[in-house]
């Protein structure tokens, strides 16, 4: 047992919840194969933590906005999710194998989105931007897991890396010095996903793309778009 189970007050971010499904069986076998078998808590986290980034396509179309939707095991059966749903997969991997994990979420600005993508939500505002905070040697760390390695390549973007010491979250420039990434709104940390919370700002954001009685969003392709639009590998 990690030193961290013990502390109080730490149990909410260890046990099992609606989307943060540390107790699926695909989870627990996806955690403990991404782990590996050896290693301190802080060595498990950041080999999930590429895992989770690389293994799975980053995709912002069709969310669902439903509890299995927006589950972590859904990643690992779609092969492709988001930045909450890969968030959730994450602090379910972390979970699994003893290690304190809860979720954050913020609203940022995006300077770096397909054309399409920015057309149909009317703004260039990620609304619920979700993000990991992980608790090793002491302190909560902050990791993004959600660009996988090759859209970040299509994209022109720095991949984030993650050392499980400093916080991995969006670079404010892209590779080329163009801004990319800008936090405006912190909606603070969660032991599960607050489904009604971002289905409802998804319904008054992007009206184009949600409503109350549709579950789901457009489709598209995020990569292809990326080399529609003439970004730079």
């Amino acid at each position: 047992m990690s030193e961290a189970t013990v502390i109080e007050g730490m149990q909410p971010y260890l046990q099992p919840a609606t989307c943060v499904d540390s107790d699926h069986p695909a989870v627990i076998e996806f955690a403990h194969r991404a782990a590996g078998g050896d290693g301190t808590d802080l060595e498990k986290t950041v080999r999930i933590y590429y895992a989770v980034r690389d293994e799975f396509r980053y995709d912002p179309y069709g969310v669902e906005l439903t509890e299995f939707g927006m589950k972590g095991s859904t990643v690992l059966e779609r092969g492709s999710g988001f930045c909450i749903t890969k968030g959730a997969l994450m602090a379910a991997a972390c979970r699994a194998i003893g290690v304190p994990a809860r979720l954050g979420f913020a609203d940022v600005r995006n300077h770096l989105a397909s054309k399409r993508m920015i057309e149909l939500m009317q703004t260039d505002l990620f609304v619920y931007h979700g993000f990991v905070e992980i608790y090793l040697e002491g302190k909560w760390v902050k990791a993004t897991p959600a660009f996988n390695l090759s859209l970040c390549e299509k994209f022109g973007t720095l991949p984030l890396e993650f050392d499980g010491r400093t916080d991995s979250v969006f670079h404010p420039y892209d590779a080329d010095g163009n801004k990319h990434m800008e936090y405006i709104t912190d909606h603070g940390s969660f032991a599960d996903t607050p489904l009604d919370d971002i289905k409802a700002s998804f319904v008054k954001h992007y009206p184009a793309m949600y409503s109350d009685e549709e579950q789901s969003g457009v489709l598209g392709d995020m990569e292809a778009e990326a080399i529609a639009d003439g970004s730079k590998p």
